[in-house]
């Protein structure tokens, strides 16, 4: 019983510290006046944490994935100069924009972050001036079952271009046409 109890008490210790050390990183990179200040996402208004990091995949490449592990997209409908987002209403549920946020950037230049506002007001990541997004088709972390969809989805690489390679998809729901994947 007294091990249980040890077990569950650095258990609860270890997931403070991580906790704050989350909220300790920092990026004050905006390429939009208005800073990095926006934690709502794009379509459905929670809060979540965006920090962005790299993950290497056997068939992207090296890719960018957020706090979860979930694949970030980039919309090649979007423009990176000017940052500007083509993707709303349905477009949106179905690719929800990455939230902007002044959380950790791992194995990314710092300097390529910045963030957008969106015509709904929520502001939303970038890298390399391109809007960046979650696709919902995903089930979880380390799937990319949005690679290539529509011609025009494809998995972001820490320069911010897009990943060339063929996504193997595990099992995850991908959807089917539509869907907002060629809105615009």
């Amino acid at each position: 019983m007294k091990r249980s109890k040890l077990l569950f008490a650095l258990a609860g210790g270890a997931a403070a510290a991580v906790i704050g050390l989350a909220g300790c990183a920092g990026n004050s990179n905006s390429s939009s006046g208005g800073g990095n200040s926006g934690l709502q996402a794009g379509s459905g208004g929670t809060a979540q944490t965006a920090a962005l990091s790299t993950v290497k995949s056997a068939s992207l490449g090296t890719i960018v994935t957020d706090s979860k592990g979930r694949t970030v997209y980039l919309y090649t409908k979007d423009t990176a100069s000017p940052s500007v987002s083509n993707c709303s209403g349905q477009c949106a549920q179905n690719w929800p924009p990455v939230p902007a946020s002044s959380a950790a950037v791992q194995g990314i230049d710092k300097s390529l972050i910045g963030s957008i506002t969106r015509s709904d007001g929520t502001k939303q990541m970038t890298l390399a001036g391109w809007p960046l997004y979650e696709f919902a088709g995903d089930s979880g972390a380390g799937d990319a079952t949005g690679q290539g969809k529509g011609g025009v989805w494809f998995a972001v690489t820490p320069s911010g271009t897009k990943a060339t390679g063929t996504a193997s998809t595990s099992g995850g729901s991908a959807g089917s046409g539509g869907g907002g994947y060629g809105n615009n």
